[in-house]
């Protein structure tokens, strides 16, 4: 891993962040790439203040078009390869459908979707033709249901999966691994943002710190594990949901999105 360099979207807090401290133990340049400066500004002296790790900062909205190909060009034009690429970056919103911003799912679909493809293609092209690389795209326990009240965020994360296992089968043959991570409810700041963090879901469920989820994810990107799913109880309901008629599912999961007081 020394003399390799990682890329990080979404690096600013919550899994992201975590991400990144694990890889700046074992590479020798690391990119962080958010909307905040001022958060990856301060993670970038933390890092480089307590390990012998260069870190370059991307202050980058990834829901503006061209986003991925501005971030692939600077690096580009200053000689930095890319070996890992961990897609992190995303967000979700709640709500009944009609009733939702459509600026805001728009950016969604723009950030969960578009750049997260892109940029997978950019720096995955690269990896091709150099046989190695490593690309991790987080998705979601949301992936493998339908998600009322949360649709166009549980539609994005089931694009990711499946996204996921298609190129993960392309680019075996070049010796590049994809892996698709799914996490379960994680204590970030998602929930806030999503404004979920009220719901059955959260509240009754084993919600897991971003440490550890991140320590799993990392894990098995190096092992170049296809599909990644944290937790028992996660890995159980993944499965399970296949059994199940999907109108059933859909049922479900409206419940759990349901505000508890």
């Amino acid at each position: 891993m020394q003399n390799r360099t990682a890329l990080v979207t979404g690096a600013s807090s919550g899994i992201g962040r975590e991400l990144a401290k694990l890889l700046a133990k074992d590479c020798s340049t690391l990119v962080l790439v958010a909307r905040s400066q001022d958060r990856l500004q301060r993670l970038k002296q933390e890092l480089e203040k307590t390990l012998p790790i260069a870190v370059k900062v991307i202050a980058k909205d990834l829901s503006k078009e061209g986003a991925a190909h501005e971030i692939f060009d600077e690096l580009w034009k200053e000689k930095v390869s890319v070996d890992i690429l961990i897609n992190n970056a995303g967000f979700g919103g709640y709500g009944a459908f009609v009733e939702t911003d459509w600026q805001n799912e728009a950016q969604m679909i723009g950030v969960n979707v578009i750049a997260m493809t892109e940029m997978t293609k950019l720096f995955g092209k690269d990896m091709v033709a150099r046989k190695s690389g490593k690309i991790m795209n987080v998705s979601s326990t949301a992936a493998f249901q339908p998600g009322p009240l949360m649709a166009i965020y549980y539609a994005t994360k089931a694009y990711s999966l499946s996204f996921s296992e298609a190129i993960a089968n392309e680019f075996a043959d070049a010796g590049v691994t994809v892996t698709v991570f799914c996490p379960g409810p994680t204590a970030t700041s998602f929930a806030r943002t999503a404004r979920v963090e009220n719901s059955m879901l959260f509240k009754y469920s084993k919600v897991a710190s971003a440490e550890e989820v991140a320590r799993y994810g990392y894990r098995v990107m190096m092992r170049g594990r296809t599909v990644a799913i944290y937790g028992l109880m996660n890995k159980v309901m993944a499965f399970s949901v296949r059994l199940a008629p999907r109108n059933l599912l859909a049922a479900i999961v409206r419940r759990l999105h349901k505000t508890a007081w």
